[in-house]
């Protein structure tokens, strides 16, 4: 066994100790098993299941820096993804540059470095196609790792509304989210009903990408971008087609009932049940026994710019930095229209209002719109 790695239980193996333990440990919870791994699967790229439930086989890591991107939340270790999607985010975020006046994008949540559920904040993002891309822009210099695990992310909606704040609300967001929603390898893009509600009044004649673009809880402060399956990935389950129309008749359910507080009556809301291994298909139990892959990063052909570096200097005080969501807010995000009735306010997980820049991290978040 290699020095540092971890010692793998047969199928078998785990069948006899679960045994030992009794009904109260029956089988472990899949997202532990996908959570402890570190690096990928040897073997070629594939998505396994649907993107709710299923795995990664050899996926690739986003380089942190690159010209025009940087990788936020390296402490969640969540940066992998199908060699399509690391591709697509590269390529998009020098689109966005280009198209949308937008300096850099930062990105979030991918998938573990094989897939599966995750201990927290994400129901999807388990077959390397999913991706968060945060509604702020890049910063002039590199953040170092301390700074991108706490920068603030601020929220562009208004928590009392429930609509656009439109003091952050700039229109390069509008560029950027079309911009994503016009590849077409995109099949999905998630964001919070406020921010659809924007998009439709404002994208002006063309309106077909509007299609893509999908109400959900959450997603006040990012969007979420979900590509098709791939070839190569006969096991990846798609979805359903996003239909016709732009989708923007259809969002006062979410104002008039999703949105709003429960009756007092209403049952509480209850986190579904974790996923088995045993719910998830077959070949992921290859893949969480496949010895590791090199893991190699798909770099962009132009290297990183030479932008500063962060400081020496001690970190800032934790008071100085909003603190990070406990979960990313998107526990509904599979795509499916229906969710539990009266679900979680998006305002419960995002952050808090952020700071001044003043007393913050000394970066730009949100340029004045023009």
């Amino acid at each position: 066994m290699k020095l540092g790695s971890r010692p793998r239980l047969s199928l078998a193996a785990l069948g006899v100790v679960s045994a030992l333990a009794g009904p109260a440990a029956a089988q472990p919870a899949a997202k532990d098993l996908f959570g402890a791994e570190t690096s990928p699967s040897a073997g070629p790229a594939q998505s396994i299941g649907f993107y709710s439930k299923g795995c990664l086989a050899g996926g690739m890591a986003m380089p942190k820096d690159g010209p025009t991107w940087q990788v936020m939340k390296p402490s969640r270790d969540r940066a992998y993804a199908h060699p399509a999607m690391i591709r697509l985010l590269q390529r998009l975020s020098a689109d966005a540059k280009r198209e949308a006046n937008w300096r850099g994008l930062l990105f979030g949540d991918m998938a573990q470095p094989r897939g599966g559920p995750m201990k927290d904040g994400h129901a999807s993002h388990q077959i390397g196609l999913d991706a968060d891309i945060y509604l702020t822009e890049m910063p002039t210099r590199r953040l170092s790792p301390h700074e991108r695990d706490t920068m603030p992310l601020p929220s562009v909606i208004d928590k009392r509304t429930n609509r656009i704040d439109l003091s952050r609300w700039r229109p390069e967001m509008l560029k950027l989210i079309r911009t994503a929603a016009q590849e077409p390898e995109v099949e999905r893009i998630f964001v919070h009903p406020g921010i659809k509600e924007q998009l439709c009044k404002t994208a002006g004649r063309d309106r077909g990408w509007l299609n893509k673009v999908r109400p959900m809880f959450g997603h006040d402060y990012h969007f979420h971008v979900r590509m098709e399956c791939q070839p190569g990935s006969p096991n990846c389950k798609p979805q359903e087609s996003t239909g016709s129309g732009d989708g923007c008749d259809k969002l006062d359910w979410w104002f008039n009932v999703a949105l709003r507080p429960p009756p007092p009556n209403a049952k509480p809301w209850k986190k579904p049940p974790p996923i088995f291994l045993s719910a998830l298909p077959k070949a992921c139990n290859a893949v969480l026994n496949q010895p590791a892959g090199k893991g190699g990063a798909v770099m962009a052909a132009s290297p990183a710019p030479s932008l500063p570096e962060p400081s020496l200097a001690p970190p800032p005080p934790a008071a100085a930095l909003a603190p990070a969501p406990a979960a990313m807010a998107d526990e509904f995000d599979d795509g499916s229209q229906r969710a539990p009735a009266f679900a979680p306010q998006p305002s419960a997980s995002a952050p808090a209002a952020s700071p001044s820049p003043a007393k913050a991290l000394p970066m730009p978040r949100f340029r004045p719109a023009n």
